[in-house]
């Protein structure tokens, strides 16, 4: 009988760890490389990590992804004691593996094998993966909380909640994308910050569906920014290279797409020596103050 797809997939990964091809602490192909690589489902290929993983060959580091090598000491710790598991646990290691490889990788058979539990166990702390996810998003916003010093103008309290989300979804890339605009998610940690913006419009007398607009615009932009860190971080995982290692690779046609299309704008721009650093942060930063600037004139007007 031939193997499974991941079972192939597993086998070669561990192929080039023992072959010395990835050392330990080196970062394994992502799940959306090894889509590329053999073909196949995200499912098959997020499968063959959890096999690695139950061998211990490799672990999710947060930040980084999958790595070649054992889970560290407080994984073990928790493995060898799973009577002593709670509903943070679990959470809290959704939120690793999240964090490694985005919420693709987070499944409860994963959790589950990670934790030395049987996948049923989970439910009984978290019920499905749809609850956990909202359990995961709750916990990783409530790691950012308003300062105790209340925001002396509209405007800084825009600014203060805007930042907060911004450096939750800085520590947590997989977070914007959890977060629904459209159908806003009841937590307790996350529904502050529609209230501190709500709050912070007071003084304007708006009507409900003009208050309640502004706030969805505000978050609309800080989590539309967001939205691109993940992609930009998986890119890199991907490729190997920056944003502008890959920008400097594709001036050349770039440059030719625009003399040939005759774009006058781009030309204008892109002179001999001009030199444009990528800056997620500044772009948020220069972002926000053009989204106040234009709120402040839009409020005054209204008022």
């Amino acid at each position: 009988m031939s193997e499974a797809p991941y079972q192939v997939i597993a086998a070669e990964i561990r192929r080039r760890i023992e072959a010395g091809e990835l050392a330990p602490g080196d970062r394994v192909p992502s799940t959306r490389a090894l889509v590329r690589e053999f073909g196949v489902a995200m499912a098959t290929a997020t499968k063959a990590l959890q096999v690695l993983q139950q061998q211990d060959l490799v672990h999710a580091q947060p930040g980084v992804g999958t790595v070649v090598g054992s889970p560290p000491a407080g994984v073990r710790a928790v493995r060898e004691q799973p009577l002593e598991l709670n509903r943070e646990q679990v959470v809290r290691r959704a939120i690793a593996i999240a964090d490694a490889e985005g919420l693709a990788g987070v499944s409860m058979r994963r959790i589950a094998a990670e934790l030395g539990v049987s996948t049923m166990a989970l439910y009984r702390y978290v019920g499905g993966k749809e609850a956990l996810v909202l359990r995961m998003v709750d916990t990783a916003i409530g790691e950012f909380p308003f300062p105790a010093k209340a925001a002396t103008t509209w405007r800084k309290g825009i600014e203060t909640t805007a930042r907060l989300q911004w450096s939750a979804y800085r520590r947590h890339l997989w977070l914007a994308s959890a977060i629904s605009l459209s159908r806003p998610q009841a937590l307790p940690n996350l529904l502050p910050h529609t209230d501190a913006v709500l709050r912070a419009l007071g003084s304007f007398g708006l009507d409900g569906s003009t208050a309640l607009y502004t706030a969805i615009s505000v978050f609309a932009y800080v989590r539309g920014v967001a939205l691109a860190m993940e992609a930009e971080v998986q890119a890199e995982q991907d490729t190997g290279m920056t944003a502008d290692e890959w920008a400097d690779e594709h001036l050349d046609p770039l440059n030719a797409v625009i003399s040939l299309e005759g774009l006058a704008g781009f030309r204008a721009v892109f002179q001999p020596g001009f030199d444009f650093d990528y800056d997620l942060d500044r772009l948020f930063e220069f972002g926000l103050e053009l989204v106040l600037d234009g709120l402040e004139v839009k409020l005054s007007r209204l008022r």
